[in-house]
């Protein structure tokens, strides 16, 4: 068996269950005024700070797969850690090598692109989020591409600019602009070719949906991209000042869509033969755009004109269900998850949380993979997220997903479960400092409620992070409040609760904690070695 694992000899493991749970953008930060998380004061969480089964880990840079340390973590890769047991080289990184190298511009599918558009006269287009927050996309790769579109002699290029605002400070898109309008103007001299900005808008309401929470964001920004339909406007720049003059408390994220147009037509609608490209390497927010640009039979609204376009991603954002069915980059192979250890084993498991992070305990932890590894022995269970912004509920799920836990652990169905937490990183992503204090606190509310739960049933509670967020509500430059509404590159917490403990294990002495420490953790804790190319567990055992 691939799977089987060796038994511990000095621990078999309690008699109930296991739980883990990922508070979602709960960071330690500098425990002063910025920091949400301090700032909740959450009596469950400082508790557990004074225990002795308690670390702080990594959860970003070189820990995760980034190119560096200066990177922030984020939810996909901080899922992949935690459910793979190793570090993988991640989206940026792998797409940073391939720039760098000029493989990604070697390819059939390179060639395929840019000759469709250079041989019919036809236009290349670029649709991603415009910003250096290095997330879900970087500004560089978007230059580089077009650099190397206008080298091979693609006369026309137009971008789609999804505006950021979240990876990045929150009212920053005039700067990304800026930049991207002089690039865009050098390019344009230097080679003499037409390369413009034709559409965009705020990525939290125009084309970035993820996990199908709303379509119709996903619809502005089709309608804005492929047909030219939104407000016009005659630059993009002049889009963003015009919605900030109307509304002086929006941020980046939320900015309506926009077409940029010349003589009253659009500068950049997609047409028949144009050639389109994702320029987003991760996938949960490409997966929905990529559908309505390549189903036949696509209903989750109606796309009025469908081109036919040579379409492709930056990377694959779904390896189960091939989407889309061209990429520019391939996506790290993650193998040997904990999930397929825990099956392999024949342990029943669950994992749970709200439509906003469900893809993250599922799919991200089982290593990029839809789908479960064993029908027979998991269950996943999601449960709606609102459909408003979550400073206006920031409690969110979480309580409804505290009481689902419940059951699920009291029905004795099974040993392992996981679940996730959103409130933190969802509300974080906000700024509204309340709202922030309001989400920490009520995740510290449910935490606790599950440790009493699995204390009763004899089992062993884990709680960790997948990165910070929560814990820098904002900065302060110049004698000036800046609201932050980036990932932050603090470590995150990780504690046990053993129902059970009399000291058979404790911390381990390591050089360095990360999230890919956990997984050889968790199985530890079910009984079981930890597999041999998983990174050494948090605890070592007394012998």
């Amino acid at each position: 068996m691939p799977f089987q694992l060796k038994k511990l000899k000095e621990f078999s493991g309690r008699k109930g269950p296991l739980l883990f749970i990922i508070m979602d953008g709960v960071g330690i930060g500098k425990r002063d005024a910025s920091d949400g998380v301090f700032m909740a004061q959450p009596p469950c969480l400082n508790g557990l700070m004074k225990s002795s089964l308690y670390t702080v880990i990594q959860a970003h840079g070189k820990a995760v797969g980034m190119p560096s340390d200066e990177d922030m973590g984020n939810s996909e890769v901080g899922h992949n850690a935690l459910g793979a047991g190793r570090v993988f080289m991640q989206g940026a990184k792998l797409v940073n090598n391939a720039i760098e190298t000029g493989k990604i511009f070697q390819t059939p599918l390179w060639a395929d692109l840019t000759s469709r558009v250079k041989k019919n006269n036809r236009t290349f287009h670029l649709i991603g989020l415009l910003s250096d927050g290095n997330v879900h996309s970087h500004i560089d790769h978007l230059f580089a591409i077009i650099k190397q579109c206008a080298k091979e002699g693609v006369r026309k290029v137009r971008v789609h600019a999804l505006l950021d605002g979240r990876d990045v400070p929150e009212k920053s898109s005039p700067i990304y602009l800026k930049k991207t309008e002089e690039f865009l103007s050098s390019v344009n001299k230097e080679f003499g070719v037409d390369c413009r900005i034709a559409s965009g808008g705020g990525r939290m309401v125009t084309t970035m949906d993820r996990y199908n929470a709303d379509w119709t964001v996903v619809k502005r920004g089709w309608d804005a991209h492929v047909l030219g339909k939104a407000r016009s406007f005659s630059s993009a720049l002049q889009a963003v000042e015009a919605y900030y003059k109307e509304d002086p408390q929006i941020t980046d994220q939320y900015l309506n869509s926009f077409v940029v147009t010349e003589n009253d037509k659009p500068v950049g609608t997609i047409q028949d033969g144009d050639s389109v490209v994702f320029f987003n390497f991760r996938g949960d927010r490409a997966i929905e755009i990529t559908r309505a640009f390549e189903e036949k039979d696509f209903t989750e609204f109606d796309r009025e004109r469908t081109p036919n376009v040579l379409y492709a991603g930056m990377m694959q954002y779904d390896g189960d269900l091939l989407l889309p069915k061209n990429y520019l980059v391939s996506p790290p192979q993650i193998d040997h998850t904990v999930s397929e250890y825990v099956c392999g084993n024949n342990i029943a498991s669950f994992a749970i949380s709200e439509t906003q992070k469900f893809g993250h305990v599922t799919y991200f932890w089982n290593g990029n993979k839809s789908g479960y590894v064993d029908k027979k022995l998991e269950k996943y269970f999601e449960i709606p997220s609102d459909r408003i912004r979550f400073d206006q509920a920031p409690k969110m799920k979480a309580l409804e997903i505290a009481d689902k836990t419940t059951e699920l652990l009291k029905s004795g169905k099974y040993k392992f479960g996981r679940l996730n937490f959103a409130n933190g990183d969802m509300v974080g992503h906000t700024g509204v400092e309340s709202a922030i204090i309001t989400a920490v606190k009520t995740v510290d509310i449910c935490v606790e409620r599950l440790i009493k739960v699995v204390t009763e049933l004899n089992g062993i509670i884990v709680i960790s992070a997948d990165h910070g967020n929560a814990d820098e509500m904002f900065t302060v430059k110049d004698g000036k409040k800046i609201v932050k509404t980036a990932h932050t590159l603090n470590p995150v917490p990780f504690a046990i609760v053993d129902s059970g403990y009399s000291q058979e294990y404790v911390m381990a002495s390591l050089e360095k904690r990360g999230l890919s420490n956990v997984a050889a953790t968790l199985l530890n804790l079910l009984g079981f070695e930890k597999p041999d190319e998983y990174d050494p567990s948090l605890i070592t055992f007394k012998s």
